[in-house]
């Protein structure tokens, strides 16, 4: 088996055998005991002028055959979320382009889909919230209109205009009265986005919690769900019992997922589901997991998915925001997709040891599905920058 070269902070090399892939098995048919959906990201065309404020060129094959190994594995894909670069360089014409492939690859395999649904269209920074709620029917038009099912994601421009808990309150009001069918809530950190700080109303997460389960109880019918992505076990917790029995706990915690799934009780029967961005990294993992849960067999799912805490940990360390290049390096190294790129270059926002580790803790916990593939490419892409076996040249 290849060895993987390993980098530390200090220029340091040292390597480690390639570990056996994981052999995990493909689910006979759904997964029953929990809704799991992995957040995906796009890939960009590599020949393509991925820089800094250019439209986004995607390349579609890789794209969906990507979203196709996720249900193959029995999970839900959740597109067009900020996993797939929304706010980061995914332009609009991109976004509802990737939402219409996807929704018709999801009914052509009978997968599970919810799509994001924003503001990020408009082009001002400031509007006034009759014009977030009317950005927000705009989207959400669309993602109907292409049989997906909807996340409304937290909107920056909904952040700045609301004044008080009740814009808030206001806003989600009328765009919950247009939705077709129930949608999930989205409450995304400010670890994630700190344009979105104090979102829901305040600063302190009771307060904003109040705000947010006032606005599912007041239209219990049109929400699914939330998904909440504060890294804060805690909060989610004490948000998850205070849901209406309608509405699910999604969790988008990508640091303490294992326990929040794995859920209260010796039945498990107070747990979170999930939409994980993490689990776009670990798809084999998260089903396998499941498919232990499914079978009555907590220990299994704690032996497969413990592990993998730690990784997604390091894919999701401050700066929380550029998690997205840990991801798409996961898929880079496991062969979903041909070049180690994203748009906008954002590939260049995680440093090499950062980088590492990563390949480290993938190696240790059987999350690289084809190690001798990604041994091959991990240690070419180090000898590009002139690191080999030896040292730093």
């Amino acid at each position: 088996m290849t060895d993987l070269h390993l980098l530390d902070e200090t220029g340091a090399v040292t390597s480690v055998p390639a570990a056996a892939p994981a052999g995990h098995a493909k689910p006979a048919g759904d997964l029953r005991s929990r809704t799991v959906f992995a957040a995906a990201h796009v890939v960009p065309e590599p020949w393509a002028d991925n820089t800094p404020g250019r439209p986004a060129e995607i390349d579609w094959d890789a794209t969906l055959a990507f979203r196709h190994h996720l249900w193959s594995w029995g999970l839900g894909v959740a597109d067009a979320m900020d996993t797939a670069q929304r706010n980061m360089g995914l332009d609009d014409a991109a976004t509802r382009e990737l939402i219409r492939r996807s929704a018709a690859e999801a009914a052509s395999v009978g997968g599970q889909l919810v799509v994001g649904v924003n503001t990020d269209h408009v082009a001002d920074e400031v509007i006034g919230l009759d014009d977030v709620a009317s950005a927000f029917r705009r989207q959400l038009t669309h993602a109907e209109d292409c049989g997906a099912g909807v996340v409304l994601m937290s909107s920056r421009h909904l952040a700045r205009a609301a004044e008080r808990p009740a814009d808030y309150e206001r806003v989600y009001g009328e765009v919950l009265a247009a939705a077709g069918a129930p949608v999930v809530l989205h409450w995304l950190g400010e670890a994630f986005d700190p344009a979105l700080r104090g979102y829901f109303g305040s600063t302190y997460w009771r307060v904003a919690a109040d705000t947010l389960v006032r606005i599912i109880e007041a239209a219990p019918e049109k929400v699914r769900g939330v998904k909440m992505s504060l890294l804060d076990a805690a909060s989610e917790l004490a948000v998850r019992r205070r849901l209406p029995a309608t509405a699910t706990m999604f969790t988008g915690d990508d640091y303490h997922y294992v326990d929040l799934i794995g859920g209260d009780g010796p039945d498990g029967s107070d747990h979170s589901d999930a939409l994980l961005g993490a689990f776009a990294a670990l798809g084999p993992s998260a089903s396998a997991a499941v498919q232990a849960l499914d079978a009555g067999d907590e220990a299994a799912y704690r032996r497969i998915l413990g592990p993998t805490e730690a990784l997604s940990q390091q894919i999701f360390a401050a700066p929380t925001m550029y998690y997205k290049t840990g991801v798409v390096f996961m898929s880079w190294l496991n062969g979903h997709q041909q070049a180690f790129s994203m748009i906008g270059g954002l590939h260049s926002a995680r440093s090499l040891p950062h980088l590492s580790r990563i390949v480290e803790l993938a190696n240790a916990c059987g999350a690289l599905e084809r190690p001798e593939l990604a041994a091959r490419r991990w240690n070419d892409y180090l000898a590009v920058h002139g690191i080999t076996a030896g040292g730093a040249r």
